[in-house]
């Protein structure tokens, strides 16, 4: 194998549509397909846009999956059944959860594939900008050939382990991430019904321990209302669930993602679906 392994990217959507023009960029060569083809076309300028999943994974060196969920990850590997090779490494690069990513090794074991699970830490800017952070866990011996790939999708690549490590921390992180989200939103709210202008409490955290880079950029996209989506609340939403039925496995009791749960699935019932997850604002 070449250190420019032959890339395809199954799933071309807000995050899987920045990646591959950081993967074309790199010179990797790239085929692209997506279940809705007009999501693909876009990219015919850097990449080879496959009609089918089967043609897009081809002779293929490196498979990687960005897709939305478990059942559709699982959906675009048996449409690709036909090209895949024996030996193929699969990069499982979407966040699926615990149970979904077991059930995927064992299609990966079926098929004779060399599973790396590495979902991405960052939203639609970093991975248009190449910064995101793969959290890879895997067998040694992908490492050489996937090199060349993460390090033009992301900034940092940690690899944690066996196979279903890297999901287990994603969910970690994710926890984090929506724990951030719905107590910046929960504070602004406070200080609205206290009589306070929102705004008051990110100048009050400004600059200090309390805050973050994350803290100011979410609140003032939440009063700004700015909500095109970088990572839609539905997908916050899908992703919170999968954080739960983590911990109800694992024993862990979490005392705040029940509530955030709750709180984002009323701003999705509320028809906010595909903004972004910011508008979880707009339930308070």
């Amino acid at each position: 194998m070449s250190s420019r392994p032959t890339v395809a990217l199954l799933g071309t959507g807000t995050m899987g549509a920045g990646m591959a023009r950081n993967l074309a960029a790199a010179g990797l060569p790239l085929r692209v397909w997506n279940r809705s083809p007009e999501r693909a076309a876009p990219l015919a300028d850097v990449a080879t846009v496959a009609q089918t999943a089967a043609e897009a994974v081809d002779g293929a060196d490196v498979v990687v999956t960005m897709t939305y969920d478990g059942p559709s990850v699982e959906a675009a590997i048996d449409a690709a059944r036909g090209g895949l090779a024996p030996g193929t490494v699969w990069v499982q690069a979407a966040t699926v959860g615990v149970e979904a990513t077991e059930q995927l090794v064992a299609l990966a074991r079926e098929l004779d594939l060399v599973f790396v699970d590495a979902p991405v830490l960052g939203t639609k800017k970093p991975a248009e900008d190449g910064t995101l952070v793969v959290l890879a866990s895997g067998p040694d011996s992908a490492q050489p050939v996937l090199a060349p790939v993460f390090d033009a999708i992301g900034s940092r690549t940690l690899w944690v382990g066996p196979a279903g490590a890297g999901t287990r921390l994603k969910l970690v992180a994710n926890g984090w991430v929506l724990t951030v989200l719905e107590g910046v939103a929960d504070s602004m709210a406070l200080a609205r019904d206290l009589g306070l202008d929102p705004q008051l409490f990110l100048e009050a955290v400004r600059g200090g321990a309390m805050d973050a880079p994350y803290v100011q950029l979410k609140g003032s996209a939440m009063l700004a209302d700015e909500m095109a989506p970088s990572f839609a609340l539905s997908g916050a939403l899908k992703d919170a669930e999968l954080v739960l039925a983590a911990a109800a496995e694992a024993g862990t009791d979490l005392a705040a993602l029940p509530g955030i749960r709750d709180h984002l699935r009323r701003a999705v019932d509320d028809g906010h679906g595909d903004l972004d997850m910011a508008a979880t604002w707009k339930a308070h």
